[in-house]
This record gives C-alpha cells, sequence and structure tokens, in this order.
C-alpha cells in the first residue's frame, strides 16, 4: 500500500473515533442531568458558542423543584423503575369528576405543572403532578427523552386506579406527551381520556432538528447520536415513533400544538393526528412555540382542555 493511500485511511479512521467520540459525549449530556450546568437553547447562539456546543454537549442541570401548589396537596412516592416523587392535589370543588395525571417535558419538574393543573383543579378534577426520573424528588438522574418514562405513566396510572379512582386522563406536553402516548401503545393502559401537547412524531426527528436549528448539517451526527443515546441507556432510539404509537391509540385524545414551534414540526403533528384511531380533535394555537400555550393563550388554552374533558362519558 502506498504512502498517500495509507495516509488517508488512517485519516478515515481517526475521523470516524473522534466523532464517535464526540457523539458518545454529547449523548451521555443529552440523557443525563447534572448537579452542575446551566441549560442553553441552540436558538440564538453565535457561530463558535454553536460549534462548541456541537462538540462539548452542554451540562444540562438537574431539574429542582422551586414551587409548590397554591392548595393544599400530599406528597407521595410512586414505586416504579425509580421511586417517583408526585404531589396529589384534590379539587377544590365539592365534587369531583375524575383525576388527572400530568407530566412534564424535558428537563423541567412537577414544580413547572402547578399553573397547568390549576384549570383542571377549578374545574372539578384531582391532579397528580409527576417528576419524571431525574428531575425533582424522583430518583436517577438520567432521561430517555419519553422512552422509559412510559413505565413511570404506567405506574402513576396504576397507582391512581388503585385508590379506586375510574376516571383516570392523562395530559402531557412534549417529553410528557410521548411517554403517555407509548404507556397506551406498549404498556397497554388504558385511561378516559388523553390531551398531548407537541410531542414529536420520531426521534431522529426531534435529534435531527436541534442541529437544523444550529444551521450544521444532521448528517452523520444525529445518527450517531441516536445510536449512542440508545446504547448508553439501554433501548433501541430508532424505534422510539410517536406516529407509530399514535395508530394504539383509541381512546379520546386532544392534540395541541404551538404554529411556531421551533422544535416540532407541523407535519410531525399531522402525521400524529392521522394516525390516531380513535375520537380526536386538533387545536393550533397561531402565535405560541414549543410547550408554551398556558403562557400564550392562558384562559383559551384552559377553557379548551376543561371543555375536552367534560365531553368525556
Amino acid at each position: 500500500m502506498n504512502k498517500p493511500l495509507k495516509r488517508c485511511l488512517w485519516a478515515v479512521v481517526i475521523i470516524f473515533i473522534a466523532a464517535n467520540a464526540v457523539a458518545a459525549m454529547h449523548a451521555y449530556k443529552f440523557t443525563h442531568y447534572s448537579t452542575a450546568g446551566q441549560r442553553v437553547s441552540e436558538l440564538g447562539l453565535s457561530l463558535p458558542q454553536k460549534l462548541k456546543l456541537v462538540v462539548t454537549g452542554v451540562d444540562l442541570p438537574r431539574p429542582e423543584n422551586t414551587a409548590f401548589p397554591q392548595h393544599p396537596f400530599t406528597a407521595v412516592t410512586i414505586p416504579s423503575n425509580v421511586p417517583l416523587g408526585c404531589w396529589y392535589i384534590p379539587s377544590i370543588t365539592l365534587q369531583s369528576k375524575g383525576t388527572v395525571i400530568i407530566f412534564h417535558g424535558y428537563s423541567s419538574n412537577k414544580s413547572s405543572l402547578t399553573g397547568r393543573a390549576e384549570p383542571f383543579l377549578q374545574d372539578g378534577y384531582n391532579c397528580l403532578l409527576v417528576d419524571f426520573m431525574g428531575s425533582g424528588t424522583s430518583g436517577g438522574n438520567a432521561t430517555t427523552i419519553g422512552f422509559k418514562e412510559a413505565w413511570e405513566v404506567k405506574d402513576c396510572f396504576e397507582y391512581i386506579k388503585a385508590q379506586g379512582e375510574p376516571h383516570i386522563f392523562l395530559y402531557g406536553s412534549s417529553m410528557g406527551a410521548v411517554a403517555i402516548m407509548k404507556a397506551i401503545s406498549d404498556e397497554h393502559i388504558a385511561p378516559k381520556a388523553i390531551i398531548i401537547e407537541c410531542p414529536f412524531a420520531s426521534m431522529y426527528e426531534t435529534v435531527a432538528i436541534r442541529f437544523k436549528n444550529m444551521g450544521i448539517p444532521t448528517f452523520p451526527m444525529a445518527h450517531l447520536l441516536m445510536f449512542w443515546g440508545g446504547v448508553e441507556n439501554g433501548f433501541w432510539a430508532y424505534g422510539h415513533n410517536p406516529s407509530e404509537y399514535a395508530k394504539h391509540i383509541h381512546c379520546p385524545v386532544l392534540l395541541q400544538y404551538g404554529e411556531k414551534d421551533e422544535r416540532v414540526a407541523r407535519n410531525e403533528t399531522d402525521h400524529i393526528f392521522a394516525n390516531l384511531h380513535g375520537p380526536k380533535q386538533l387545536i393550533t394555537y397561531p402565535l405560541a412555540g414549543h410547550d408554551d400555550y398556558h403562557r400564550q393563550y392562558g384562559r383559551h388554552w384552559a377553557s379548551n382542555m376543561t371543555t375536552f374533558l367534560d365531553q368525556i362519558k
């Protein structure tokens, strides 16, 4: 073998190893929380900052609860793949219509859910607010973007069911919505109805769009990130596709989407909606981005949800 060819092959090997090392490190940081660090959005970063983010990844701070419900509540720990820290808030009306279990998104916690619970509490529903694995008072330091969190959705559902509650509804935003969909599809739970906001259609699409937002080509790093993220967390990331989970959902569904969402494309939402088999309703919010309908649309958002639930027989 001549020297130029040998050098070229060595260069390819070195680049391959370096790309995989970077992807493995990035995947680990993407799926594991740290006691240090600060959450950084890829939107609005300068080119040097984006390049540094791609090479080193970001230390995600563990999402800690910083606020508490304004209504009387009970702290509950639910056994699951890790102990789950939850808050149970009874309905503030005289008669309960059922219980809504509320799940947060990526890099969030149950403190962020107190405002979202308010419309349900006011309308006569009990609420269970849940910290997923790695967040708040729950165990662990990892997140699997809805894959293993589906087990936690199932265990929370079974906990409320064991209390004798016949009318169980699920609400989830972003990763929480994905976990709900997977729990229904793969764990075969049967809620009365679900409200899901801004779920991604496939794991690849949600990884790829982060690179697109930074103006960086998705190939090959998005695929390497997918591969190593799955290896490090014990699941096949390419099989984590909510658009497929949707095909196994037959209960009533309210799907909500912000038309200025920078993380989930409209065609992803339309794909999920088309695959749902039960009674379904799609509501979009023209000025809302990702996971902020409650801030942008307040009363309108709350009314849409309670109206939907009150129609369930």
